[in-house]
């Protein structure tokens, strides 16, 4: 547990979790509420369920974009949290986007977006997992009352 938690008190995880989850926290209140012009939780699982996904699947990628940002943003799981965005937008890669190359539809001359979004997404997901969540983090903080545990059984 305590390697799970484990973090440095430096800046860069604090501002990679914060930016990382501030970009996902939109994308889960789409599927979760249907903010900013979202489908809200059922509209959102039938559309993924649609698309030939298992409900479960569905169901941890809504909860992955949502919770999974608030555990971000607040650095608390983060490595849980960053994990799930690596998983979902490995399969937002493979299920849609590969087909569509490399860069973002930014002239809206292609039929969909490229995977450069989603790879960058994964680069600081990726570095969460290795770094843990950094400074102000809720992770942080377990990690330190582990430790004073263990430091007291040592005695």
């Amino acid at each position: 547990m305590k390697r799970f938690f484990q973090t440095d008190t430096e800046w860069f995880g604090l501002i990679t979790r914060v930016f990382l989850g501030a970009v996902f926290l939109p994308h889960g209140l789409q599927k979760t509420l249907g903010a900013f012009g979202g489908y809200g939780f059922s509209g959102t699982m039938e559309f993924m369920t649609g698309m030939g996904m298992p409900w479960i699947v569905a169901l941890l990628v809504v909860a992955g974009e949502s919770l999974g940002a608030l555990g971000l943003i607040t650095g608390f799981l983060t490595r849980l949290s960053a994990f799930g965005i690596v998983a979902i937008m490995s399969g937002a890669i493979v299920m849609v986007h590969a087909k569509f190359g490399f860069f973002m539809n930014w002239f809206g001359n292609q039929q969909g977006e490229g995977v450069e979004y989603h790879l960058l997404a994964m680069g600081m997901a990726f570095a969460l997992l290795v770094g843990g969540a950094g400074r102000w983090s809720v992770d942080g903080f377990i990690a330190r009352k582990i430790q004073g545990e263990i430091d007291e059984r040592r005695g």
